[in-house]
């Protein structure tokens, strides 16, 4: 592991990420909102396409997670899903390199245990993070050598769609970090600081936060929603 990954060892991550539907869809913005979250304390970015991240490196010398969100007819796979978008990142070459390793079909028909092996054959020393959604599938992904363990899809696959990552105390990050060999980062709807401190003080190698930082529509709606269910006299 290089030094400038492990400037991220008990920090915090920003994703500065805007889809194309949201206001904030601009690499210039998200070169910004990375130099914002530096300059804020944070020590790693995680990046939406190629486009961001070069922007990103005009701004800011952290190292960086690096995906490309696409979407295949009839596949819910979408980050990362094949060699096409790894081939793409690898020409700007991220720190780490995060992909979909959760069950659901893949829309090359590959498994990701033969997705992987592909990857890891092809750019055998690059940095992989294994985005997941369970503890089955973190182990699995831990199993097959995946170099990073994130719990980024906790409750965005069908079948995890009623579970919350902080539930029973963080009850998931911990079972994966007494199973798993890799280091683990947490990510996915960890929202306030005190969530995130928890997760590094349960021994997750970094923390991820998104939406609470960087969507500012997100950010809004939260005050939004307190400021109407006050009780009215």
């Amino acid at each position: 592991m290089n030094e400038k990954v492990k400037q991220m060892q008990d920090s915090l991550i920003v994703s500065c990420q805007a889809l194309e539907h949201e206001p904030l869809h601009s690499s210039f913005i998200m070169g910004r909102m990375a130099k914002a979250a530096k300059e804020g304390g944070a020590r790693g970015i995680r990046a939406n396409t190629v486009e961001d991240i070069l922007e990103i490196r005009k701004n800011v010398d952290l190292p960086i997670i690096g995906i490309i969100k696409r979407d295949y007819p009839d596949c819910d796979v979408y980050i990362t899903p094949t060699m096409k978008e790894v081939d793409e990142l690898m020409a700007v070459k991220p720190e780490i390199i995060a992909l979909d390793a959760t069950k659901r079909p893949r829309p090359d028909g590959k498994t990701l245990d033969e997705f992987f092996r592909e990857v890891r054959r092809k750019y055998p020393d690059q940095l992989f993070m294994a985005d997941c959604s369970s503890i089955e599938e973190a182990i699995h992904a831990d199993e097959i050598g995946f170099d990073f363990l994130g719990t980024t899809m906790v409750g965005y696959t069908p079948y995890t769609k009623d579970e919350h990552i902080e539930s029973h105390t963080f009850e998931i990050i911990r079972q994966i970090l007494k199973k798993a060999k890799h280091p683990v980062i947490a990510e996915g709807n960890i929202d306030t600081p005190a969530k995130a401190r928890e997760v590094l003080d349960l021994g997750c190698y970094a923390v991820v936060v998104g939406g609470a930082i960087t969507r500012p529509q997100n950010i809004t709606r939260r005050f939004v929603e307190a400021v109407n269910d006050r009780p009215r006299y």
